[in-house]
């Protein structure tokens, strides 16, 4: 089993730039493909980004292409999202996920999720 735990969010005015942790426990993490996905008021959970096992290979939405970067440290058992150009529609909780499948996009293929970790872009 894994546990994830999600830091880094926060209050940013549009423009900025915040990246978020999530760690790993357990000795398997190298084992996951990770993922990260969001979640605004009244809107349902969409997919961020997501990461090999490696870390060989990353996908994102359209949206997020060119602003946001995510990258894995397995020595750390941790995985990132650098987030850049921040704007008032990125607003939402962000969640970390595990997933035992090579790679997916699909929220309902992870396997494990954080508690989620606020962001806040003012205008």
């Amino acid at each position: 089993q894994v546990q994830l735990v999600e830091s880094g969010g926060g209050l940013v005015q549009a423009g900025g730039s915040l990246r978020l942790s999530c760690a790993a426990s357990g000795r398997t993490f190298s084992s996951y493909a990770m993922g990260w996905f969001r979640q605004a008021p009244g809107k349902e959970r969409e997919f961020v980004a997501a990461i090999t096992r490696s870390g060989g290979s990353t996908d994102y939405a359209d949206s997020r292409k060119g602003r946001f970067t995510i990258s894995r440290d397995n020595a750390k058992n941790t995985v990132y999202l650098q987030m850049n150009s921040l704007k008032p529609e990125d607003t939402a909780v962000y969640y970390c996920a595990a997933t035992r499948m090579i790679f997916t996009l699909r929220a309902d293929e992870y396997d494990y999720w954080g508690q989620g970790t606020q962001v806040t872009v003012s205008s």
